[in-house]
């Protein structure tokens, strides 16, 4: 049994058109499509994600006796109206693109084919759920090409905005790439690793630094990296040089350092050399503090010995794009093609797929925009069934195979689009029978409604 979902958790114009869609019984099945318009500046792809609380919402769909009494005293909607949103259950289907894929602006994430009123209502929620998440994972895939061998860690928890967007947040940048998170309860949830060191306050709390790290030590003996930086990050490091041979005589190994302030390149350059001086090279140094792909990449391209990268509020809140022109268009209703055609965002009519080309070495070469029903010689279908009459067809897929799959998505992009830089657009063609169906929607329909 799954928990209810929070029915009520969209906007209320959805509800005016269910009693809309009741009151006259248009019940016939409906196609929504749901994409991203086009890309924000400063991204050269996007990485699909949140499929599966996709999915799980759909499944755990339906109307509380609490939320149905609620409807009923703000007056709005007919008892007879109440008494069917009561039994409503997603009872339709959902293809999309696996978790990971790497996608570009008019290619289907998601489609949703069911009765009008169910996939009508679903719109916001679908769009608050995988919106946040790609946005998230493609940001975070950033700071992946921006280190690629480098310990990547979720810091962002406490600058997310809410408990929702701090647990997704840390799903997506771990689907993208990220070796783990510092959010525990993600961790729990999704089986991902959870990293943690120790904040300034412990050190302020002792009267003594090398006194504080020893207490540390003593108390997570498997997990020893040291905050060095809380008064004097050279002095902080010599410290941790004269207390490695006592904890190493107590069996306990110092795994490494961080940083959180100042010029980390200079500091790391001159931290890496005391530590190398007094016979502790195994141990890492960890860099925070404000970082992003951009700040990243200017560290390692400057040579700064750095291991690793906690990445916190840039990535959580994707700082420098914080939305996608993400939406949940209809496609098709009651076997008819429909196309909107307002100014600047017509949309393309009927059941779609897209289809990607590869070259001979496996890079992209192109994706095709075709209707349902017209496969593309040599080229890979991305949209994949999902779910059949309000159930998925299989169980929540594993992040590690996520993981791979973002993985063989990057070594696949052509070269370009694997830079921070601005790159060429990627080739979206649109196929002439899905051209023709929209010249047959227009014909149709002659003039705006």
């Amino acid at each position: 049994m799954h928990k209810a979902a929070d029915a009520l958790l969209t906007d209320l114009y959805q509800l005016t058109m269910l009693a809309g869609y009741f009151a006259q019984r248009m019940h016939a099945p409906a196609v929504f499509e749901l994409y991203v318009r086009a890309l924000p500046p400063g991204r050269n792809f996007l990485v699909a994600a949140g499929l599966e609380q996709a999915l799980a919402y759909l499944e755990a769909l339906r109307f509380t006796a609490d939320e149905i009494q609620w409807l009923r005293a703000t007056g709005r909607f007919g008892a007879d109206f109440l008494d069917w949103l009561a039994r409503l259950r997603f009872s339709g289907d959902v293809d999309a693109m696996p978790e990971g894929t790497m996608f570009f602006p008019d290619e289907p994430i998601l489609r949703v084919v069911a009765p009008m009123p169910q996939a009508q209502l679903v719109e916001s929620r679908l769009i608050n759920i995988v919106h946040f998440q790609t946005l998230i994972a493609s940001k975070a895939v950033r700071c992946r090409l921006a280190a690629p061998a480098q310990l990547l860690v979720d810091f962002g928890m406490r600058r997310a905005h809410g408990a929702e967007a701090a647990l997704y947040a840390a799903r997506a940048t771990y689907l993208a790439g990220f070796d783990g998170t510092a959010t525990v309860l993600a961790g729990m949830r999704y089986g991902m690793p959870v990293f943690g060191t120790m904040a300034h306050s412990f050190i302020q709390a002792h009267d003594d630094e090398s006194l504080a790290f020893e207490h540390f030590a003593g108390a997570q003996p498997d997990n020893v990296v040291f905050l060095i930086d809380t008064y004097d990050t050279e002095a902080g490091a010599r410290r941790v040089v004269e207390l490695a041979p006592r904890l190493a005589a107590r069996g306990i190994r110092i795994k490494g350092v961080r940083l959180d302030s100042g010029d980390l390149a200079a500091h790391a350059r001159q931290v890496r050399t005391i530590l190398d001086a007094g016979g502790c090279r195994e141990v890492t140094i960890f860099a925070s503090s404000g970082l992003d792909e951009a700040g990243i990449a200017h560290l390692l391209g400057a040579g700064a010995p750095i291991d690793g990268f906690g990445v916190g509020t840039a990535v959580d809140t994707s700082a420098d794009r914080p939305y996608l022109d993400c939406v949940y268009k209809l496609q098709e209703y009651a076997g008819v093609a429909r196309r909107k055609r307002s100014e600047g965002k017509a949309t393309w009519p009927g059941r779609k797929q897209i289809f990607r080309r590869h070259d001979r070495d496996g890079v992209m070469c192109g994706d095709v925009l075709t209707v349902v029903g017209a496969p593309v010689a040599g080229a890979t279908p991305l949209l994949q069934p999902a779910m059949r009459a309000g159930r998925r067809l299989d169980v929540p897929e594993p992040l590690a195979r996520i993981r791979t799959r973002v993985a063989d998505g990057l070594r696949q992009l052509p070269a370009a689009l694997r830079t921070l830089e601005p790159a060429p657009v990627y080739a979206v063609q649109v196929s002439a029978a899905l051209r023709a169906l929209a010249d047959e929607v227009d014909r149709r329909n002659p003039t705006p409604v």
